[in-house]
């Protein structure tokens, strides 16, 4: 018996047995109207057709594999754990940052680098931004709408907002009005709005994790002087409503885009990906390919780096186009954490096997999965060659000073990688 005590002492009881849950006493806790008592049902029954969407949406030849199955699973929970976010505490109103996309989010690929955290805001409205732009490499904001978690439909940014380009004081503070005009008297930063935007999106790139100082800011309405309140049962069940069909699009968007990019002959190659249509930031170029690899094979990249260019960075993701855990494995890279030749070339070994160089990307467990990097303001837009060779000649393809590690000083890396990405805010 699962128990719950309510007020007065009286226990109200749900059996729990192969059937799911006995509604026993649903109709008595409801009132005069059985419908108002059973809105979680209501929830619960709309999330429920995901799971035949997903396992109809994972590649065919993927679907017996019991592995990737349960991962599909775990993709359709971080839907739920971004869409929850929204429907607790986002207000057009009452603006609120909150988590976008991180690694318990992990939707939309994610840049390991890139802490990403978004508001819903109205049409027309006149918000101020505040806080301390803190020593990350960027601190952007995108001006969006439509939105595509509530449109499944990607749309391109109505403008961005580098912060680099607003006042800082001598400690780093900022302060930013947002609006369609410029207030009457304003004499500080101000930005336009676009009549069509509905949401914000920030994105934090930070290189040197650990180190760099992370950026603190809040919004609020300048239009609007009133406390909040409590929000009817109209507005609460609306928010709720949205929930799954945020859920279908977060965790339904990409599942076959790796399969998509082996149909096209991008197998262990790479070829230019356009996001100028799905967000991605004006000024930033991507690179992709899915790869395959046994255990004794690896690959090689090598790019010549630009020579100049604001970020730079190579990750990976599983089949089902996640980010692969990049807090407790080096699936990535970034022009910090990477070590450049004495050639000017980034050279990377992609391997499930420790081959005992720096610039070794770790498939974690993914025998199979996608390649991605970005160039971001880069006087260049290179395209890195790529080559499979086995585990044991990969030597014989890298230069004599090519940096090395032993296990021990892997474990360390690996250690202080943990620490250093628990040292950002993604919440």
């Amino acid at each position: 018996m699962l128990g719950v005590h309510l007020s007065g002492g009286r226990l109200r009881g749900a059996e729990i047995g192969k059937n799911g849950v006995n509604r026993i006493g649903m109709h008595d806790m409801a009132g005069d109207n059985p419908g108002w008592g059973l809105e979680w049902e209501k929830l619960i029954d709309a999330l429920r057709p995901l799971g035949d969407a997903m396992r109809a949406r994972v590649p065919e030849r993927l679907r017996g594999n019991r592995q990737i199955m349960a991962e599909s699973m775990r993709l359709l929970l971080s839907g739920v754990t971004r869409a929850t976010h929204d429907a607790l505490v986002g207000d057009r109103r009452y603006p609120l940052f909150v988590p976008e996309l991180n690694i318990s989010q992990n939707i939309f690929q994610p840049n390991a680098d890139t802490i990403y955290k978004a508001c819903l805001i109205e049409k027309g409205g006149s918000y101020v931004i505040k806080g301390d732009r803190g020593t990350v490499r960027m601190v952007i904001l995108a001006q969006m709408g439509p939105d595509t978690l509530r449109t499944g439909k990607h749309h391109p940014l109505l403008g961005q907002i580098d912060f680099d380009t607003l006042t800082l004081d001598g400690e780093g503070r900022f302060e930013v009005v947002i609006s369609p005009e410029r207030p009457a008297g304003h004499v500080g930063d101000w930005r336009p709005l676009d009549p069509l935007c509905e949401k914000f999106m920030v994105r934090i790139v930070g290189c040197d994790w650990g180190v760099e100082r992370e950026p603190h800011f809040g919004i609020a309405r300048l239009d609007v002087d009133e406390s909040k309140g409590r929000p009817s049962a109209e507005t609460l069940h609306h928010a709720f409503g949205e929930i799954p069909g945020i859920v279908g699009v977060c965790a339904l968007a990409f599942p076959t885009h790796v399969e998509e990019l082996r149909a096209q002959g991008h197998l262990n190659a790479l070829k230019i990906f356009d996001v100028s249509q799905m967000s991605g930031l004006a000024g930033q170029f991507y690179y992709e390919g899915a790869y395959e690899l046994a255990d004794d094979e690896a690959l090689i990249t090598e790019v010549k780096v630009p020579a100049s260019y604001r970020y730079w960075s190579i990750i990976l993701t599983n089949e089902l186009y996640e980010t692969t855990d990049w807090y407790n494995n080096q699936a990535s890279l970034n022009d910090t954490q990477g070590v450049v030749d004495s050639d000017g070339t980034f050279r990377t070994v992609i391997s499930a096997r420790d081959p005992g160089v720096h610039n070794w990307l770790d498939t974690s467990g993914y025998p199979s999965g996608a390649v991605q990097g970005r160039w971001f303001e880069a006087s260049e837009k290179p395209m890195p060659s790529i080559k499979k060779v086995k585990l044991v000649d990969v030597d014989q393809h890298l230069p004599s000073d090519t940096k090395r590690v032993n296990p021990q000083e892997r474990a360390i890396a690996l250690r202080n990688r943990r620490l250093a990405a628990q040292m950002r805010i993604i919440w």
